[in-house]
């Protein structure tokens, strides 16, 4: 059997066993997903990331110990998983803290649960989940915080005009649909210059880039 052919292994963690139990009996309805382990805390996740090596890691933000932000970070730095955080979303806090941490998506608790099956395949598959109305919704926040961004322009030294251009409208929560429209292009060339940013910035996905862009200064809280 290659890669490609055996079923998604996902690790849960979360300190809910009903949350976990109700992820675990969806999951098991797929054959093309599996469960290979469940952690009730940020430690126990990652010991069994470590372990498993598992595609995707569902990760809840809030819990007793080692939360899932710390828990996020070790998986993500140690590259034995991807993670999809799982979260409240209406009054979380800690949902930039998550991007930063290395977080390659976010499920709400009360979504579809067709939804949930696909978020984590979309992860599995190597792909960010920030949908365009919580990228936007991301950066308004940003705006109440107390300290500005601190641009990197060495960072971005290597970028062209145009790679800027996608990089601002990206940062803006715009779907490659969205920018290939405003800049009048096609969908394809923006799918080229995502990828040729995502190797010149050594960003492992759109939601990295969000966070470059904002970072830099390219993306105000305000912008329209």
């Amino acid at each position: 059997m290659t890669a490609a052919d055996r079923p998604v292994r996902v690790v849960l963690a979360d300190d809910q066993p009903l949350i976990r139990a109700g992820l675990r009996v969806l999951i098991a309805d797929c054959p093309d997903l599996r469960v290979v382990g469940e952690a009730g805390d940020g430690a126990a996740a990652v010991a069994l990331a470590a372990e498993h090596r598992p595609d995707v890691v569902v990760m809840d933000i809030r819990m007793p110990g080692t939360d899932g932000i710390e828990a996020t970070r070790r998986i993500t730095s140690a590259g034995t998983a991807r993670v999809l955080m799982l979260t409240t979303f209406d009054d979380d806090e800690y949902v930039y803290g998550a991007l930063r941490a290395g977080a390659s998506g976010f499920l709400v608790k009360d979504m579809a649960l067709e939804d949930i099956l696909a978020a984590v395949r979309v992860v599995a598959a190597g792909e960010a989940l920030l949908a365009p109305g919580v990228t936007r919704r991301l950066i308004a926040d940003f705006a109440a915080r107390p300290e500005p961004p601190a641009a990197r322009p060495a960072e971005l030294s290597g970028v062209t005009g145009r790679e800027l251009e996608v990089l601002t409208l990206v940062g803006r929560g715009l779907s490659n649909a969205e920018i290939a429209a405003r800049l009048t292009i096609s969908v394809a060339t923006v799918k080229a210059h995502v990828a040729r940013l995502l190797t010149k910035l050594d960003a492992r996905d759109r939601v990295q880039l969000v966070i470059i862009a904002y970072d830099a200064g390219l993306v105000s809280p305000t912008a329209p």
